[in-house]
C-alpha cells in the first residue's frame, strides 16, 4: 500500500517568472510556425461525453477536457494506463517502482482520491482507500479515454474535485475486424493482446483479451528508510478480458451488455507484524477487478434522448506475505439520464443516481452506505457564446447532504480562438478507512469541500493548435492523519493519532499545450506550473512537482513512423526529504509493410536514468521492446 507521510516544509523551488514566459513563447511560436508553414487540413472536432454527461463537440465546451483516442492510444506505445495519462497535460503520476506496482496520479495538485474514475460510465476503485487501482487496468481492452480537468462534483458527485478519468472500451459496428499484438521487452516482459468487433444484422459485439507480464525490478532501493528493501525482483503478472454485445432493435435505441475483469498478481517490499522487521517474505498484491453493465440508450422522441443504466462493480484485493489482509469493495449502482433538446443548440439534462457501496475488510466483516442524488444541467449555445450550468445534490447514508453546482461560459472571438471560465464546488467523502480503520478511523468526519476557478484561451488552426489554463482551487476540512492526541476521541486506540478534518489546501497552476504538423512532422508539448500547498503550515503537498514539461515528436515518411518524447519532472518533497527532478528520453520507430500489419520497436528510458518516483522507490532503467501488431481493415 502507498504510504502518504507528512514532510517538514521543504524548499518552494518554484520556477522563475523568465523561465514561464519563455516556456510559454515556445509553444505558441511553435503552433504559429507550424500552422503557418502547413497546407490547410482541417478534422471534425471530437465529440465528448464527460464535459456535460452527455456527447457535446468539445468546441462548444467551457470545460477543460482532452480526449486521448485509440491512434494516440498506439502512436505512444505506452506502457500502462498510468503511463498514457501522465503525458496529458495537468496529471502527474508516481508509482512505487515499474509497471504493476501501486500507482498514484494527481490531476491538478489533487490527491488520487480525489479524481473520480469511471468505466463507461461505471465508478470503479476502492471504498477502503478511496480511489482506483490503475495499475489493474489494462490498455488492451482501452479505445479512448477522456479526462476532465477541473472541480465536477456538480455532475459526478463526491471526490471530483481534481476531475474526473473516463475510460471507455470497444464497441462494434460495421464489417468484423480482428486485432492482436505481441511484444517481448527487457526485464522479461511480455505482452500480448487479441480481439474482434462488428455487427450483424441488429446485433453488434466486442470481445478482446489480454495479458502482460514482467520480471521488474526491485521496487525498494537499498538503504531506504523502514528498512523494506529485499532484493529479490518485484515483477507481476496480469490477465484482462472485456466483452460487449449490443442489440438495437429500432433506430436510434439499442440495448448492450459489458462484462471487464482484470486479474493481477504482483510483488512489492514490505513487513509485516508482529515486528515489521523483516522484508523477506514473498510479498503480493492479488487485486481481482470486475465490472458487469446493462444498459438502454433511446430516443422516445426526436428532442428526447435517455438512459437507463444498471451495473455492478467488485474490487477484491489480497495483500501481504505471511500475513494476508483482504479488502473486497462491492458497488452496486443504477442511473437515469434524460436530455431534452431545445433547438439545435440548447440542452436540459435531468439524472438520478443510486448507489450502494459495501465493503469486507479484515477489521470489519461488512461496512456500507448509500448515496441518492439529483443532477439538473443545461448547455446551450447563442452565436458565438456558450453557456454551461449544473447543480446536483447528493444524500449520503454516511455524511449527509452535499450540494455542488458549477457554472461556465465560453466565446469564439474569431481568427479560431476561444475564451472560456469556469466556476464550482466540490466535496469529498470520507473512505471507509477514515471512517472506521482501527485506530485510526474515526466516525462522523465531514467531507472535504472545495471552491475551484479557471480561465482559459485556445487557438485552433488548420493543423495546430494552443490552449492554456490558469486554475485555483481551495479546499477546507482536508482529511489526514492528525497525530496531535487532542484532535482524537478519547479512547486510547488513538493514543498515536486519528483520521481528522484539520487542514485547509491551496492548488492553483496553469497548463500550457500546443500541437503542430509540419509535412510529415508532428509536434505536441505541453507544460504544467502547480503551486499545491497547506495553508496551515505553508508547506508544499507531498509529492507534487512545481513544475513538469512534455514534448513530443513523430515523423512520417512512407510506411515508417520515427518518434521521440521527452518528459521533465521537477523537484517533489516527499517524507521528509525533496526528490531530484528527472528527465526520460522514449525513442520508438513503426514500420507497416503492409495495411493490415505494423512492426514496432521502442527504447524506454534511452538514457538510462535513475528515476525516485517516491522516495525509497526505483522504477525501471532502460528497456527495450520489439513487437508486432495485426488489425484487419474489415471483411
Amino acid at each position: 500500500m502507498i504510504c502518504h507521510l507528512e514532510a517538514p516544509r521543504p524548499p518552494r523551488q518554484r520556477p522563475g517568472r523568465i523561465a514561464r514566459v519563455l516556456r510559454l513563447c515556445l509553444l505558441t511560436s511553435l503552433a504559429t510556425a507550424l500552422d503557418g508553414a502547413a497546407g490547410a487540413d482541417s478534422s471534425l472536432a471530437p465529440v465528448v461525453v464527460t464535459a456535460t454527461r452527455e456527447p457535446e463537440a468539445i468546441g462548444r465546451s467551457s470545460a477543460d477536457v482532452v480526449v486521448i483516442d485509440a491512434d494516440a492510444i498506439r502512436r505512444t506505445m505506452a506502457d500502462s494506463v498510468e503511463d498514457l495519462i501522465r503525458r496529458s497535460a495537468g496529471v502527474q503520476v508516481v508509482r512505487t517502482g515499474g509497471p504493476g506496482q501501486n500507482a498514484g496520479f494527481f490531476v491538478r495538485g489533487a490527491s488520487t482520491n480525489s479524481t473520480v474514475v469511471l468505466v463507461d460510465g461505471v465508478r470503479v476503485g476502492s471504498a477502503t482507500l478511496g480511489q482506483a487501482e490503475f495499475e489493474a487496468l489494462s490498455l488492451a481492452q482501452i479505445e479512448r479515454i477522456e479526462i476532465l480537468r477541473g472541480p465536477a462534483s456538480s455532475l459526478y458527485g463526491a471526490d471530483a474535485v481534481g476531475g474526473v478519468v473516463q475510460i471507455f472500451t470497444r464497441r462494434g459496428e460495421g464489417a468484423p475486424r480482428w486485432n492482436a499484438s505481441a511484444e517481448v521487452g527487457g526485464y522479461r516482459s511480455y505482452r500480448g493482446d487479441v480481439g474482434g468487433s462488428g455487427s450483424i444484422g441488429a446485433w453488434d459485439y466486442a470481445l478482446s483479451l489480454g495479458h502482460d507480464q514482467s520480471r521488474g525490478v526491485s521496487a525498494v532501493a537499498p538503504g531506504d528508510l523502514f528498512g523494506l528493501f529485499n532484493p529479490d525482483r518485484d515483477g507481476y503478472r496480469r490477465d484482462s478480458g472485456t466483452l460487449q454485445i449490443g442489440y438495437s432493435p429500432a433506430a436510434g435505441h439499442r440495448l448492450a451488455v459489458r462484462l471487464l475483469e482484470t486479474r493481477l498478481n504482483a510483488q512489492y517490499d514490505a513487513t509485516e507484524p508482529p515486528t515489521y522487521a523483516d522484508p523477506s517474505p514473498d510479498f503480493r498484491n492479488r487485486l481481482t477487478t470486475r465490472l458487469a453493465s446493462l444498459d438502454y440508450r433511446g430516443k422516445p422522441a426526436s428532442s428526447w434522448a435517455t438512459t437507463l443504466q444498471a451495473s455492478r462493480a467488485v474490487d477484491d484485493l489480497k495483500s501481504g506475505g505471511l500475513v494476508q489482509s483482504r479488502f473486497v469493495t462491492r458497488r452496486e449502482q443504477a442511473t437515469w439520464q434524460n436530455a431534452f433538446a431545445f433547438g439545435a443548440e440548447q440542452q436540459l439534462m435531468l439524472a438520478y443516481e443510486h448507489v450502494d457501496e459495501r465493503a469486507g475488510t479484515d477489521y470489519a466483516s461488512e461496512l456500507s452506505r448509500r448515496n441518492d442524488a439529483g443532477v439538473v444541467g443545461y448547455s446551450g449555445t447563442f452565436g458565438v457564446n456558450s453557456l454551461q450550468a449544473d447543480l446536483r445534490r447528493d444524500n449520503n447514508s454516511a455524511y449527509g447532504g452535499n450540494t455542488t453546482g458549477r457554472l461556465g461560459y465560453a466565446i469564439a472571438v474569431g481568427g479560431g480562438v476561444k475564451l472560456r471560465a469556469l466556476a464550482g464546488t466540490t466535496f469529498r467523502a470520507p473512505t471507509f478507512n477514515d471512517l472506521a480503520y482501527p485506530g485510526f478511523g474515526v466516525p462522523g468526519l465531514r467531507p472535504e469541500r472545495g471552491r475551484s476557478v479557471e480561465a482559459g484561451a485556445s487557438w485552433q488552426g488548420d493543423v495546430a493548435s494552443v490552449s492554456a489554463t490558469v486554475y485555483r482551487n481551495r479546499v477546507r476540512d482536508l482529511i489526514g492523519y492528525q497525530p496531535d492526541r487532542t484532535y482524537c476521541p478519547p479512547d486510547p486506540a488513538y493514543d498515536f493519532g486519528c483520521a481528522a478534518n484539520t487542514r485547509r489546501a491551496r492548488l492553483q497552476g496553469a497548463t500550457i499545450a500546443a500541437t503542430g504538423r509540419w509535412r510529415q512532422l508532428d509536434v505536441r508539448a505541453n507544460v504544467d506550473f502547480l503551486d499545491a500547498t497547506d495553508v496551515e503550515s505553508g508547506e508544499r503537498l507531498p509529492r507534487r512537482a512545481a513544475h513538469q514539461e512534455r514534448v513530443a515528436a513523430d515523423y512520417v515518411s512512407g510506411t515508417w513512423r520515427v518518434g521521440a518524447s521527452m518528459l521533465f519532472v521537477g523537484s517533489r518533497p516527499d517524507s521528509g526529504v525533496v526528490l531530484g527532478g528527472y528527465g526520460i528520453l522514449d525513442l520508438r520507430v513503426a514500420w507497416r509493410p503492409r495495411r493490415e500489419w505494423q512492426v514496432e520497436a521502442r527504447l524506454a528510458n534511452a538514457l538510462d536514468r535513475t528515476v525516485e518516483p517516491v522516495r525509497d522507490y526505483r522504477g525501471l532503467g532502460r528497456q527495450a521492446w520489439i513487437g508486432v501488431r495485426y488489425e484487419s481493415a474489415g471483411l
